[in-house]
């Protein structure tokens, strides 16, 4: 994983990132105040040992004395030392508890002996330090062997005693707060990291094309705004207005190559990732550029096209299929001569016979030949098998995937249904794009969006009058889920 990809899952859980590092940092302030200070004192013994004159003795007593202070080192927290120190400060603790209170050491290649303690109160500290290692001195000349003359072969001085420190050596309220810092940028990395690897659902277009080999045919932002209301020409609405024209660009290069054809369907893995929304806004684009669009709401289940556009739903698909009404007398010009709609009808008992029954097939022949693009809503693939059914009397299906909706698992289960349909996936459309993330379109569309405010104002008004003169729309209406 490189260090961009690290900084785009960081910046997308930023938020439980910055928790993270404020939590460790929070828990390191409040140890470090409730921690009683302590302080440390040290006191250093030196040991030397009798040797020759000869350059052989001197090597031997040298060898001999280290092996003695790594004995001695050793000696200083048993009994025979701690003990007599008990006795004397008349400390209420066994030679065990007093050792956990101190730490003996040696620097390498020297006969120095570091006695160290550490206590509550500095001058019980010092105290602590000299009276071991006074005891540690009397128990080398106990302990050490006594050469040929009877003069002791190890003895041992106190070079340097302990004096009452006058600053505690915890708590250390700088380097705590310093680890926290460290500790939470690691830890809400580290998460985010994680939640990025146990995350399944599709976020950005890289998502989409390391899923299917399909083309990418547009990238929509997400916008709340009314249905009813026209979309502005600045900040992300002019955004998502570029990337509907973009998807209508790039919808009329599918197909070439091959076959033709103006059906196709449009749906998705699972329910409320904008299919809907995307289809409508569609056609509508479609018309603007001058197309004969025929947008037919094939979702016999849940239909919502005609509320959508604020049509009589009452007929619609459904009739026309069943023969309780012609084609002619069920369709909706919304723009004459450029957009009109097949609202869904009755919902009817058996959707899945109806859009695969040879009244289908008739009526699919008939529109295919009257309109320039027939846009199929259909439903969710997984759900029901509608949409494969549909599709596979089409040219194709377009898929749309919402950004933080749907899963990759689902997604794959989706185009493995439209692959064992013998359905061509025509391209999938990312609805909710990160408006600065990975793979979007945002960057692409920012350095357009700026637009004096004297233009702003224009481009608002022109399009109202334009509907006025010439009973169509200059600019689309484009719908809106939140």
């Amino acid at each position: 994983m490189e260090l961009q990809q690290y900084l785009l899952i960081v910046r997308r859980y930023w938020r439980s990132a910055i928790a993270t590092l404020l939590l460790c940092v929070v828990i390191a302030a409040a140890v470090t105040l409730t921690q009683k200070p302590t302080y440390t004192a040290s006191a250093a013994l030196f040991l030397a040992v009798e040797s020759g004159d000869t350059a052989g003795d001197l090597a031997q007593g040298a060898t001999y004395a280290e092996r003695q202070v790594k004995s001695f080192v050793s000696v200083a927290t048993t009994a025979v030392v701690l003990q007599p120190v008990i006795d004397e400060l008349k400390l209420d603790m066994t030679s065990t508890q007093l050792g956990k209170k101190l730490t003996v050491t040696s620097p390498t290649a020297t006969t120095l002996i570091d006695v160290t303690s550490t206590d509550g109160d500095p001058a019980q500290a010092a105290l602590l330090a000299n009276t071991v290692a006074d005891s540690l001195q009397k128990a080398v000349e106990k302990l050490s062997p006594a050469g040929v003359n009877g003069a002791k072969l190890v003895t041992a001085t106190a070079i340097d005693p302990a004096l009452a420190p006058t600053q505690p050596t915890a708590p250390r309220p700088t380097v705590n707060l310093a680890l926290g810092l460290v500790l939470g940028m690691l830890l809400g990395v580290g998460q985010a990291v994680l939640r990025s690897v146990l995350d399944t659902r599709v976020r950005t277009v890289d998502d989409l094309e390391n899923l299917t080999e399909a083309p990418l045919l547009g990238a929509i932002g997400h916008v709340d705004a009314p249905s009813d209301r026209a979309l502005e020409t600045e900040g992300q609405h002019w955004s998502n207005a570029e990337a509907y024209r973009r998807l209508r660009t790039n919808v009329g290069f599918v197909g070439l190559g091959g076959e033709r054809r103006p059906s196709m369907v449009v749906t998705s893995s699972v329910g409320a990732e904008g299919k809907t929304e995307t289809v409508v806004n569609l056609a509508r684009v479609l018309a603007q550029a001058g197309e004969s669009v025929l947008l037919i709401d094939a979702d016999l289940r849940r239909p919502q096209v005609a509320n959508r556009m604020r049509l009589d739903s009452e007929f619609g698909l459904s009739e026309v299929l069943s023969g309780k009404g012609s084609l002619q007398d069920m369709v909706i010009d919304v723009v004459p001569g450029s957009l009109a709609v097949l609202p869904a009808g009755t919902v009817p008992p058996n959707p899945s016979e109806l859009l695969g029954s040879e009244a289908m097939a008739h009526l699919l022949a008939t529109v295919e030949r009257q309109y320039d693009h027939v846009l199929f809503d259909a439903p969710p693939l997984l759900p029901v098998t509608d949409a494969v059914v549909l599709a596979g009397q089409t040219a194709g299906a377009i898929m749309v995937a919402r950004s933080g909706k749907v899963k990759r698992p689902e997604f794959e289960a989706a185009v493995g249904l439209l692959e064992s349909g013998s359905v061509t996936l025509l391209g999938v459309v990312l609805n909710d794009a990160p408006a600065n993330g990975s793979g979007s379109y945002g960057g692409y569309y920012a350095e357009y969006t700026s637009v004096p405010a004297s233009d702003s104002v224009k481009a608002k008004r022109e399009p109202v009058r334009a509907r006025k003169r010439t009973n169509k729309v200059a600019e689309p209406v484009l719908e809106h889920q939140s």
